[in-house]
């Protein structure tokens, strides 16, 4: 499901939300910390190691904003290049990271390594489709899009009126002065044997999460757990349900 965390200025991580969101979330690992001369990013498949550095770079400076993101794939490899946050653009100056599943307009193509987020970064939302984040209609077009998902965009860029921005801010959490893109920052608390299958249960669209559930798609936003899309726009509309124990790991990435 992901786990997105941001940090406003001054706020210092809880490194056991991070470790628990880590531990759930094993694809990868990467953070952007802004500081007075630019963005410092780090990324690593050690989740330990990311954290430390992390932990590092913040502590030097708790002045501004900072993100922390730990994947679980569901589109593209699973690779030190599809670890958040990418660049937008080419734009040093501007980083992005994502929790959810985006639209099929950047999901790869077959064969195609790179995640949707990576590909919405590099070549989609450079060219401001929906026009400057900073206007109301702009924020809504980008939040409309997005979906049940979220995104958190840290700049130096002097264009844009913020260093941060968190959409769809609402649909997350806020928790001791940061914000998590979904509950997964909490200690798992399920048995031993629900908690080796408990992705099988996480919707990556909403971050709920339902044991009891049994079908493909989930109750609360209808996000369909075979093909990642939302019903009824799902690529498995009249097919036959499939529990949702049936699908291994390996089918989502």
């Amino acid at each position: 499901m992901c786990l997105l965390t941001f940090l406003p200025s001054g706020v210092n991580p809880d490194l056991a939300a991070l470790r628990n969101g880590a531990r759930v979330n094993r694809d990868g690992h990467g953070f952007a910390v802004v500081t007075d001369n630019g963005i410092l990013v780090g990324r690593g498949m050690d989740a330990d190691q990311v954290i430390d550095d992390f932990t590092a770079v913040r502590s030097r400076h708790s002045n501004q904003p900072a993100l922390f993101h730990s994947r679980y794939a569901t589109h593209g490899a699973v690779s030190l290049d599809n670890c958040h946050p990418f660049r937008l653009g080419r734009d040093s100056r501007t980083v992005l990271a994502h929790n959810g599943i985006l639209p099929r307009r950047v999901q790869p193509a077959p064969y195609d390594p790179r995640s949707d987020t990576r590909i919405a970064a590099e070549g989609y939302l450079p060219q401001e489709p929906f026009g400057s984040y900073d206007t109301r209609r702009g924020r809504r077009c980008l939040e409309s899009w997005l979906g049940t998902s979220k995104l958190v965009l840290l700049t130096l860029d002097p264009s844009f009126a913020e260093n941060a921005y968190v959409f769809n801010e609402s649909a997350g959490i806020w928790e001791t002065g940061i914000w998590y893109s979904n509950p997964g920052y909490r200690p798992d608390t399920t048995s031993g044997l629900l908690r080796s299958r408990a992705w099988l249960y996480v919707c990556e669209g909403c971050g709920d999460v339902d044991f009891s559930r049994r079908g493909q798609y989930c109750g609360r936003c209808g996000w369909c757990f075979h093909c990642a899309n939302v019903f009824p726009h799902c690529d498995c509309t009249g097919r036959s349900s499939t529990p949702a124990v049936a699908l291994r790991r390996s089918d989502i990435r």
